[in-house]
């Protein structure tokens, strides 16, 4: 992203003023999503505002929707993908270099294709595509996964990497702000985990296969 953006202003002033943008963005939607949603429906508001109810009209913001959802899911599969990717094929990179179907590169319509990266890669979508369709418990299983990654992501590293950097002396009034912030989001972080888990163990109760439950 920072590699895209003009020169001027700096790419850092860009970056700071875009995130800060997005989190206090995000943050209001999925609170008012969550808290009005709660306060309206209790534990039974659906996981789908759109069509948790029975119906689907109208059709024309369902598929809107859908869309948002595809093209989000593009974006945020290969971010997280990729470190994954590239891993696996280093390793197997360093353990047999001489093998050409691991090393070997060739051109195919002015792509370069490499037969370990096309397989691993390729076979590696389709296992996960069938285990998500198998089991298909999309909110329990998002809510898990944000609520175990927000914390350590989102909050304790940011906040760390901030003290180091700014040299934040220890027990100071921001320190102690900032270590109390950091508390209080893996609270949160914790019981969203705990509502997840429960949920799954909901969901898996009245489990069919390649059935939409959630």
């Amino acid at each position: 992203m920072q590699d895209t953006l003009k020169s001027s202003p700096p790419e850092n002033k860009q970056m700071k003023a875009a995130t800060a943008n997005w989190i206090v963005l995000s943050t209001m939607f999925y609170m008012l999503c969550g808290v009005l949603g709660y306060a309206a429906f209790g534990n039974d508001a659906p996981g789908n505002f759109l069509t948790g109810f029975g119906f689907y009209d109208p059709f024309w913001l369902i598929d809107v929707a859908n869309i948002c959802i595809v093209v989000h899911l593009f974006g945020a599969y290969q971010v997280l993908a990729q470190p994954l990717f590239g891993f696996v094929e280093n390793w197997r990179k360093e353990k047999w270099p001489q093998n050409k179907l691991v090393t070997k590169e060739f051109s195919l319509w002015g792509l370069d294709i490499n037969m370990l990266r096309f397989v691993w890669r390729t076979g590696y979508v389709i296992v996960v595509t069938i285990i998500a369709m198998l089991f298909p418990f999309f909110n329990d299983f998002v809510g898990l996964l944000g609520a175990g990654t927000f914390w350590p992501l989102s909050v304790y590293f940011p906040i760390e990497m901030y003290i180091s950097q700014a040299k934040i002396r220890k027990y100071s009034f921001t320190w102690i702000w900032m270590q109390i912030l950091s508390l209080a989001c893996l609270i949160a972080s914790l019981v969203a985990a705990v509502g997840s888990t429960r949920g799954l163990i909901t969901s898996v109760q009245s489990f069919k296969p390649f059935q939409s439950v959630s």
